[in-house]
């Protein structure tokens, strides 16, 4: 819609066709053997006449309209920007409920088959009923937990569908790492992102309308010409003529204007110098918290190998009669509660990850 402004301002002023006539009334003043409606008691006045834009004012419009509309693109993609940011909030949320509902429906799949088994150690009169009902409580717990979470996974799924223009519930790939290959310098995500984020593209460009909008107004201070063709039968006597208008400039100079443009540059340029460290301080502080969660997720690493064994090794020894059920069950525990830890700190690590893509700007390409 922005660059309809410049085919108006390309447009040249319409010229203006006025007419004029003026009647003798009294009779008395008529012209010897003639009626009121006879040419030679008539003066008729016809004038053509066009405005002129001068000191280049057709030229400054055309220029503004122009800067207006890149600053226009450059607001899109600021817009794009945070929007590719709340998708991919979005999908994470969507990735993190999946992975809890994966993790839970393990955790079931391994009480299903501990409380099979016991069912038959009781049977064989191995074990006591009490044995069978603490494994049969801990499962039941985990089946509610599952179908909260199988619920909240199709309400993100929804949320998500949405956010990106689909009507039904969308899902994601569990397998996707979500990865972009990012400068290992925080320097070098500085420059880029100096060159390349949208909002400091943005504000640049509101330098750039404001800088085209002073001249504008200074070349508005001058008057614009009319000039024009007259023509002019006075009692059937033609006569032909020029005319020519112009305001004279001793009170309105476009004063307020041009003082008002020079005060939203310097507002533009504040506005420029803001972005600027607000950037620096987003990146830095993105930046951080991305390398410490990297190296969250390198220790976690170790715990999950360590809280696997640790439930191979109880059930093992369970099995030969050497523990009871209530270990195998906090083996239970504490191997969800490792992998939820686990898929947590992932979550904030990837968080961190799409933090520091859209503080740099890069989420713009990784959605291309």
């Amino acid at each position: 819609m922005v660059k309809t402004d410049i085919i108006a301002a390309k447009l040249y002023s319409n010229p203006t066709l006025s007419y004029q006539a003026l009647q003798l009334t009294q009779p008395s003043t008529f012209t010897t053997n003639t009626n009121w409606h006879d040419a030679q008691n008539r003066q008729v006045l016809w004038q053509l006449s066009k405005t002129f834009q001068v000191a280049d004012q057709r030229r400054n419009k055309i220029d503004v309209a122009n800067k207006n509309v890149t600053f226009t693109e450059k607001n899109y993609i600021e817009a794009e920007r945070n929007l590719f940011y709340d998708v991919a909030f979005k999908w994470l949320e969507v990735w993190t409920a999946q992975k809890q509902l994966d993790m839970l429906n393990i955790a079931k799949n391994n009480m299903d088959s501990l409380i099979i088994g016991n069912k038959i150690r009781y049977r064989n009169q191995v074990i006591t009923q009490t044995d069978v009902l603490r494994t049969e409580l801990l499962l039941k717990q985990y089946t509610v937990q599952y179908e909260t979470a199988d619920l909240e996974l199709s309400n993100k799924r929804r949320e998500l569908g949405f956010l990106i223009g689909i009507q039904d519930s969308v899902s994601v790939d569990p397998t996707d790492n979500f990865l972009f290959n990012i400068p290992e310098k925080i320097d070098s995500l500085l420059s880029q992102s100096m060159l390349n984020r949208s909002d400091i593209l943005k504000a640049k460009s509101l330098i750039e309308v404001s800088k085209s909008n002073i001249k504008l107004q200074k070349s508005l201070a001058f008057p614009q010409p009319e000039i024009g063709l007259m023509w002019n039968p006075q009692n059937r006597i033609p006569y032909f003529g020029i005319s020519a208008t112009i305001d004279l400039p001793f009170f309105n100079r476009n004063q307020a204007e041009v003082k008002k443009s020079y005060l939203l540059k310097e507002q533009a340029e504040q506005h420029f110098f803001t972005v600027q460290s607000q950037l620096q301080t987003e990146i830095s502080t993105a930046f951080t918290n991305h390398q410490l969660q990297k190296q969250h997720i390198k220790h976690y690493q170790t715990i999950l190998q360590q809280a696997q064994t640790i439930l191979n090794n109880v059930k093992y020894t369970y099995l030969r009669g050497a523990t009871s059920i209530i270990d195998v069950l906090e083996a239970q525990r504490s191997w969800l509660e490792t992998q939820q830890q686990y898929h947590y700190t992932l979550q904030q690590y990837r968080q961190s990850y799409i933090q520091l893509l859209y503080t740099t700007g890069l989420i713009n390409q990784l959605a291309q």
